[in-house]
């Protein structure tokens, strides 16, 4: 199966050539014969991969990856560490294994946790390499997970899915009905099992057709990692009717924003003019959608309905980026020369013309430490916030 890459030999020329283009490396002659050459580059690619992503796979001996798309699609580490935040108990079973990354950090907070894999290499791979990492209390069991549930026929603290979407879905909206396992019909099934399931769905999900097409939705996780957003987490709750919690949250380098509120859309927000200071929510906020809740939570302004930028007098902690407003430009022609062929950054927010169509036109070069806001205020003037960070 993948016995092969255990060989020394193997393992050494595959960390010699990590970061190597594979391009180059497969015009050469392939050094281990009695393997083909084509999945040794693919543990050389797919190792690389997960440099950054899985350092703690990375980093330890005797590792073996599956397909690089795989290690793309698996979970990072980072992202990983804060779903196991959200879990507690005695059993775990995720009914869609794959890599397990999730499973290994579960299974520093759950004290038995099974991983359940359909795809047959997958599975032995995962289980070599949590013997590798000393995760002794991950069981996995390969198979479709229906079955596994239906044959062990027992009652588990959490239900852990991560579906994927069917090769003929591409192009579609995303729904979850178009993924395996399809979760909005089985999910009836699932809760014969447990009282408490966690999702992990793609950021193209929207919250709305999620909910739409789920039921029991206790809390929703929006989770970023350096302010890009990577997974939106459902918690399903037996019974519950109530409405979902929502969270944002964005965890830095050395920060970890997290912005809290009931999705319930009651709150409305507060308007102004420019004051002093102008915010700019990050990408978990962005993704939400909550952004009259945001208003009132930070008791900030914001510029316009659709603009999704907030104001104050007073600089306040906030989860996203804050700017000194030092000039505030009518988008006119006559005013518009002044900032001709200068450098800044530029952000559209509510407003007509791209960053690519203003560029051309204004000669403005990228980069520096100046932040332009070209968005539309609360009469519905077109404007510029010529910022600095704040």
């Amino acid at each position: 199966m993948f016995a092969q890459f255990l060989d020394e030999k193997v393992r050494q020329f595959i960390k010699d050539n990590t970061g190597s283009p594979v391009e180059k490396l497969a015009l050469q002659k392939n050094p281990f014969p009695h393997i083909p050459w084509a999945e040794t580059l693919n543990q050389i690619a797919a190792r690389e991969k997960a440099k950054d992503k899985l350092p703690t796979w990375f980093a330890a001996e005797g590792i073996v990856y599956p397909s690089k798309i795989s290690v793309e699609q698996t979970s990072s580490e980072t992202a990983a560490q804060y779903k196991s935040g959200l879990v507690d108990g005695e059993t775990l079973i995720d009914l869609t294994g794959g890599f397990g990354i999730d499973d290994y950090y579960f299974s520093k907070k759950i004290g038995h946790v099974t991983h359940c894999e359909i795809n047959l290499e997958l599975s032995a791979i995962a289980k070599h390499n949590f013997e590798i990492l000393g995760a002794a209390n991950i069981e996995c069991l390969p198979g479709n997970s229906l079955d596994v549930l239906e044959l062990l026929a027992r009652q588990w603290d959490w239900l852990y899915i991560d579906p994927s979407r069917r090769s003929d879905a591409k192009g579609k909206v995303f729904l979850l009905k178009d993924c395996v396992p399809n979760v909005p019909e089985l999910l009836d099934t699932y809760f014969k099992y447990t009282n408490t399931i966690l999702i992990k769905t793609a950021p193209l999900l929207d919250i709305t057709a999620g909910l739409g097409e789920l039921h029991s939705v206790k809390a929703i996780h929006i989770v970023a990692v350096n302010n890009e957003v990577k997974e939106l987490l459902w918690i399903l709750e037996k019974g519950f009717t109530g409405t979902p919690m929502l969270y944002a949250v964005n965890i830095g380098k050395d920060s970890h924003e997290v912005f809290e509120t009931p999705y319930d859309g009651i709150e409305e927000a507060f308007y102004e003019l420019p004051q002093k200071y102008l915010y700019e929510p990050n990408s978990a906020i962005m993704k939400s959608g909550a952004f009259d809740a945001l208003s009132r939570h930070y008791n900030i302004a914001k510029l316009h309905r659709h603009s999704q930028l907030y104001t104050s007098d007073e600089l306040i902690d906030f989860a996203g980026r804050r700017f000194k407003i030092d000039e505030i430009i009518p988008f006119q022609k006559a005013a518009m020369k002044q900032l001709e062929g200068k450098k800044m950054n530029i952000t559209v927010r509510n407003f007509p013309v791209s960053v690519e169509e203003l560029r051309k036109k204004w000669k403005i070069k990228d980069g520096g430490d100046v932040y332009a806001f070209f968005t539309t205020n609360k009469k519905e003037e077109k404007i510029v916030l010529v910022c600095s960070k704040a």
